[in-house]
């Protein structure tokens, strides 16, 4: 089984509120139903989720009461990107259930409390396709924050121990530092957990209150504790995805697993 993240800023314009790019999913579906491997799929939220959230600063709790009505926006806007994803995967084959953050996740002080595991193997048994999303949650501590697509990828990974776990990005991978703004930043293609702890890279300038690369980063570096291999690629170019998935050579950076 294979964990699959697809990027906020691959499936939507980041800099669009609720831009989602159709043809690029329905290009991904492609590839993952050609595939035809065993998958959990998150998707971030992307121009649908990250705008309103920032504007309502929900990442850091409640503190006034228009906070409310942000929450709820907020999640309707990632349920709606939630639902075209699921209908591009639909129409291509798949047979794409949602599994929202929203009633399976707990958070206390933006850590893990709880996660429903079970809903997933229920769905992986009968040959469904769990997808599930960056998403607004309740907070033991802060009343609501934010489940991140990032940690959904850790929690499952650590649950299910996935032969791989693949991010699909809108850069080709890692990058020395941060190629949006260094034009001679050099691709990595493949690093360990102990490369990757004195890698430092820059903040994306959109609007993300996840905490973007850094935070990826920090997440590839927990899955990697679990000695299990990620693979991030550029996900707007046709076909890496899918030699990806069935473990053919393609332009990305493979994080290894510490097999210690």
């Amino acid at each position: 089984m294979i964990i699959l993240k697809l990027g906020g800023s691959v499936i939507t314009d980041k800099t669009k509120e609720g831009s989602f790019r159709k043809k690029v999913m329905d290009n991904l579906s492609k590839e993952i139903k050609k595939a035809n491997k065993q998958i959990i799929l998150i998707h971030g939220a992307g121009s649908f989720g990250h705008i309103h959230a920032k504007k309502y600063r929900l990442n850091e709790g409640f503190s006034r009461d228009e906070q409310i009505h942000g929450f709820s926006v907020t999640h309707e806007m990632v349920q709606r990107l939630n639902s075209m994803v699921l209908k591009s995967l639909q129409n291509n084959g798949i047979p794409a259930v949602s599994i929202s953050p929203h009633s399976a996740v707990k958070l206390d002080d933006h850590k893990l409390v709880s996660m429903d595991y079970n809903v997933f193997e229920e769905y992986l048994k009968k040959q469904f396709t769990p997808v599930t999303f960056g998403d607004v949650v309740l907070d033991k501590k802060l009343s609501f924050s934010i489940c991140s697509g990032d940690l959904l990828a850790m929690a499952l990974a650590n649950y299910f121990k996935p032969e791989k776990v693949i991010f699909a990005l809108d850069e080709d991978g890692i990058y020395t530092s941060n190629p949006k703004i260094d034009k001679n930043v050099k691709l990595i293609d493949s690093t360990t957990i102990d490369e990757l702890e004195r890698l430092k890279t820059l903040a994306d300038v959109h609007a993300d209150v996840t905490g973007g690369m850094s935070g990826k980063i920090e997440t590839i570096k927990n899955i990697s504790k679990l000695g299990i291999d990620t693979i991030l690629l550029n996900g707007n170019k046709p076909d890496r995805l899918y030699k990806v998935l069935v473990g053919e050579d393609t332009k990305s950076t493979i994080v290894y697993g510490d097999k210690k």
